[in-house]
């Protein structure tokens, strides 16, 4: 069965804060490794190899306050990412309170060859429907993303990385962004976990625009959290958030995935449909 996995972390490591890097390389002993990945797309596409593994989506977003990621960050993906256009999808960001032009970066990110976009409201220190109150360039970025047909995943549910505010990753926010932008395909990461679960569902369930997105859910606990999972199974889309804590590796979580007892359309539809429907082929 092919797998396309949405959303995992080879990104520019350097460019993280002290603090940060501290917390993110703790307890890996691979780090040598894994930042020769992000140094080499070659070893990441044998490594997609070696775990069955057909596209991966390359999370990215600009945080220069929290996690150290300005918007250098972009022009590192997309060129990370040209190695291999038909199966390393870039993802791009735009941090609408570090730019006067939020509406014109969006564009010129997407120009770039952003096959989607980011958006962390933990690590970005704003709520996903900030544009109601003091961020009105965030709709900006939202309405570009509508217009040229990109989706946009937004971090839902807790962080521990230092200055992190998990508050802001309740997915009942992005309850008004699939209202005010009802043709943006949304991706709720890490389906709320793991306080939030239940709004996720709801979220996913109201509005056919925004999908369940399963990375940094241990597999063997995905039914514990969504017990109703068949439910949604055409708009949930597989991810691992590898390499993260805890994750040993992308073929691990789908080997667990495989075991959980969902049908064989279902399995079908999360590893790898969904994911066609919402970044294309």
């Amino acid at each position: 069965m092919p797998v396309i996995d949405a959303h995992i972390h080879i990104q520019p490591f350097h460019m993280m804060k002290p603090d940060v890097q501290r917390a993110f390389w703790d307890k890996k002993p691979n780090r040598e490794e894994l930042e020769s990945f992000a140094a080499d797309p070659a070893k990441l596409l044998r490594q997609m190899d070696a775990d069955r593994i057909e596209r991966v989506g390359l999370i990215n977003y600009v945080s220069p306050d929290v996690m150290g990621f300005t918007s250098d960050v972009n022009a590192w993906m997309m060129a990370y990412a040209s190695a291999e256009p038909s199966r390393l999808i870039p993802f791009g960001s735009v941090h609408p309170a570090f730019t006067t032009d939020p509406g014109g970066d969006t564009d010129r990110v997407i120009e770039m060859g952003a096959r989607a976009l980011k958006v962390h409201p933990p690590h970005q220190l704003f709520r996903a429907n900030a544009y109601q109150r003091d961020l009105p360039g965030l709709a900006e970025v939202y309405r570009r993303a509508e217009a040229a047909g990109v989706p946009v995943t937004i971090h839902t549910g807790t962080s521990v990385f230092p200055g992190a505010r998990s508050r802001f990753g309740d997915p009942m926010d992005v309850d008004d962004v699939a209202i005010d932008f009802p043709r943006l395909k949304i991706l709720l990461a890490h389906g709320g976990r793991p306080l939030w679960m239940a709004a996720a569902f709801f979220i996913v369930r109201r509005h056919p625009n925004v999908f369940l997105e399963v990375s940094g859910i241990p597999p063997a606990r995905l039914l514990e959290y969504f017990p109703r999972l068949e439910e949604i199974a055409a708009r949930t889309v597989w991810g691992t958030d590898w390499p993260s804590p805890g994750i040993k590796s992308m073929r691990n979580n789908v080997e667990q995935f495989l075991q959980l007892p969902l049908s064989e359309p279902t399995r079908r539809q999360i590893l790898y449909s969904n994911a066609i429907e919402v970044f294309g082929r």
